[in-house]
């Protein structure tokens, strides 16, 4: 039986270690919360952060790391993106040699703008062939409950995705590999702060041509900046792309979402985060993102749009009115 360790007892890690034992993977489950891992051994629940949904026997739950690591041949890190490289920075001699890596997690790291793959090979000095990403429409509670959903697992090791693709596949999980890693974590990173962008329309009180608008030429966006950074065009319109854009901007699951409502709505960003509870990765996302694309001269004025109202306190009708000002052009250029 395969032996996985999954860091991070959040909803999505919690759900991915599920995922993993209903396919039949023994899985390790680390976090750092006593009472939680205690609720998970004693009671297959989560109730902090999936409450009501029973876990899959084959989940241990553990506060001990060497513990959750010793024997592990997958190792999915399920951490905020902002902090993991403070989190695993004294791990890397406890992770197997032989083991695959596969990050869980959405974002762009501020100052260095790297992705979390690049985030986790550098830490835990990993070479390419053994780090994985998994992205998609990934709405954990859905997942919890078992409500079908296809997935992205992405690597330049078609071996080790395919095995990680396998050790997952079940009746409402499918997994399909795909080797354009940059793609894939673009995709899954900017789509966070698109979100943030529908949810502010939404607290304003605009309906679907606006959401519709926003996630489209959302897509623009990642595309450009995608091909700019060498991804493949296609990654864009699939899971990764267009299918995870349309989960997190439409679903009240969303924690990007729910912000960007919040926002909308009136509340300054310090009191959004704190009414959203837990962490919406696209608040600090969107100014790598915005960075990357002023270095590769990207134009991104939907991110910068979100970058103006949750950082530099502009009022959203200026925003928005700048948005609609822009200069008319065909839409495929």
């Amino acid at each position: 039986m395969t032996r996985a360790a999954v860091l991070g007892a959040g909803a999505w890690g919690t759900t991915f270690a599920a995922v993993l034992a209903e396919a039949g993977t023994e899985v390790t489950l680390w976090g750092r919360d006593q009472e939680t891992s205690d609720q998970i051994n004693a009671e297959r629940l989560n109730d902090r952060f999936l409450p009501g949904l029973a876990l899959p026997e084959g989940i241990r739950s553990t506060t001990d790391v060497a513990e959750a690591l010793e024997g592990a041949e997958i190792v999915a890190v399920a951490l905020p993106a902002q902090k993991v490289r403070g989190i695993i920075g004294d791990l890397k001699d406890l992770v197997p040699d032989d083991a695959v890596v596969a990050s869980l997690m959405k974002g762009i790291e501020v100052g260095t703008h790297a992705r979390m793959s690049e985030v986790l090979r550098e830490v835990w000095n990993l070479t390419e062939d053994r780090t994985l990403v998994v992205s998609g429409p990934n709405l954990a509670r859905e997942i919890a409950a078992k409500q079908p959903t296809a997935t992205v697992v992405a690597g330049t090791n078609t071996a080790a995705a395919d095995a990680l693709a396998a050790a997952t596949a079940s009746s409402y999980f499918r997994p399909y590999t795909n080797p354009d890693v940059g793609g894939v974590e673009l995709c899954g990173a900017f789509k966070n702060v698109i979100a943030v962008g529908v949810g502010i329309t939404d607290g304003l009180g605009f309906g679907h041509n606006t959401t519709a608008t926003v996630i489209t030429r959302g897509l623009a966006e990642i595309t450009r900046l995608g091909v700019a950074l060498g991804a493949h065009p296609d990654t864009f319109s699939g899971l990764a792309g267009m299918g995870d854009l349309i989960a997190t901007c439409a679903s009240p699951l969303s924690r990007n979402h729910t912000l960007g409502s919040h926002i909308g709505r009136g509340l300054d960003l310090e009191v959004a985060i704190e009414r959203t509870g837990g962490t919406a990765e696209g608040v600090q996302t969107s100014l790598s993102i915005q960075q990357l694309a002023r270095e590769h001269g990207v134009d991104v004025p939907i991110c910068d749009a979100v970058v103006d109202m949750l950082h530099h306190g502009q009022p959203i009708t200026e925003v928005l009115s700048a948005l609609l000002s822009r200069p008319r052009k065909a839409e495929l250029t």
